[in-house]
């Protein structure tokens, strides 16, 4: 009897060590936060709280953009799941694999890791779990630009969101959408979802994390600049990193930088564009964003066409191809070759200019962002996409009445 007592009081501790951690987490004081859970996580022999303190482990460094660290733990917590043969256990940890593989932009890691969380059905958690999961695999897709898996993951992680009544994962999705419809140039729609989540926050979000209005103003931010609304662009990005900074969100920091430039650089003010690029890949670079610094170097590469620096925009585009090559980022490499053609057909040199026409091409049919009606090519430009009138019949009842609109199968 002494011995069950011992390891309940164990239990107890750990819980009030871990509660102590989040609420200095909660008040900004992430680094105390930081050190009371590692010394659980040294000190429990409790399995169970050992998971728990993982998880929180694996939030805050991921918030922090510490990626490599989050993959470090996450994989710990593995091995903790396994040991509690618990499968619900293992499915949230598989869950955290994959998100940490998503922030490094490992895509088809996360993929991976996304199906083996699927395959794990009839789990209790596996209903609450499904939206998340699905969730990261659509932004994985997006990542790798096969943007039909990747919005047929959002709306699966849509429904689960609606199915749980789970406003925070039906708010990350709105934002994930925004991004979507930001990369095929539908800024309409682009807007129109990161306002959406901004709503949800105001109508829900009074206990949530800042996190949550932050990510949909930058969203909102970036819309705005697309539709060239520069000063509403401007003020949503301010806010976001208003809030990045107080919580020490590296992550949200670098991608508000970038925002920051590429608004001064749709201004023509170049020279204020560029510090903010260098502090954008700098936190990049920290933190392992390789997506976000192939963004970075393309608006570089525009800034140096704009001064008529051609060679060094070629430089900042071939740095740019090696890194999205690597990611298998298509869209990415569709940008940076139209990018190319333009600079080589103003230097006549036609060998290359012709390189770069037939791989921008390959990169559209890789890709199949083309009308169902028509064959045009779609993301050249700014277009509202619609779907076809022989589908609607059957997706109306199924979506939410805000996405019903969202194929990629579609109509211009």
């Amino acid at each position: 009897m002494r011995l069950f007592g011992a390891k309940e009081m164990g239990q107890d501790q750990t819980k009030q060590q871990i509660e102590k951690g989040l609420q200095l987490y909660q008040s900004n004081q992430t680094e105390k936060a930081l050190q009371v859970w590692m010394r659980v996580l040294e000190k429990t022999m409790d399995p169970a709280g050992r998971f728990r303190v993982l998880g929180c482990l694996i939030t805050a460094h991921s918030e922090m953009g510490r990626y490599k660290d989050m993959l470090k733990f996450a994989v710990v917590q593995i091995d903790t799941a396994r040991e509690l043969e618990d499968p619900d256990y293992l499915m949230e940890s598989y869950l955290n694999l994959a998100r940490s593989n998503e922030k490094l932009c490992e895509f088809q890691k996360t993929i991976s890791y996304c199906k083996t969380c699927l395959n794990m059905q009839g789990t209790t958690v596996s209903l609450q779990l499904n939206g998340q999961v699905s969730l990261s695999m659509g932004n994985a897709f997006l990542g790798l630009s096969i943007f039909q898996k990747a919005l047929e993951c959002f709306e699966k992680a849509l429904r689960y969101a609606h199915n749980n009544d789970d406003k925070m994962l039906e708010c990350r999705v709105c934002c994930s959408l925004g991004s979507f419809y930001t990369q095929i140039k539908d800024y309409e729609k682009a807007l129109f979802f990161p306002c959406k989540a901004a709503e949800l926050v105001n109508d829900y979000g009074k206990g949530w994390s800042l996190k949550y209005r932050a990510m949909s103003q930058y969203h909102m931010a970036v819309a705005y600049r697309k539709l060239g609304h520069l000063a509403d662009a401007m003020e949503c990005c301010e806010e976001s990193m208003k809030i990045a900074l107080q919580h020490g969100d590296r992550p949200l920091q670098a991608l508000c930088l970038l925002c920051f430039a590429d608004i001064h650089r749709s201004r023509a003010d170049i020279q204020t564009a560029f510090p903010r690029y260098d502090s954008s890949m700098s936190i990049m670079t920290e933190i392992g964003n390789r997506l976000g610094q192939i963004q970075v170097l393309l608006g570089v590469a525009k800034c140096w066409v704009i001064q008529k620096e051609l060679d060094k925009a070629l430089e900042g585009i071939e740095k740019a191809e090696e890194l999205a090559e690597g990611l298998g980022n298509k869209l990415g490499l569709l940008k940076l070759h139209c990018l190319g053609e333009g600079i080589y057909r103003t230097k006549g040199q036609q060998r290359e200019l012709r390189d770069h026409v037939v791989k921008f091409h390959e990169c559209v049919e890789e890709m199949e962002l083309y009308c169902g009606m028509c064959g045009e090519s779609i993301g050249e430009k700014n277009s509202q996409l619609q779907m076809p009138p022989d589908q609607w019949d059957s997706w109306l009842p199924q979506l939410p009445s805000f996405i019903n609109e969202a194929r990629i199968r579609v109509t211009c």
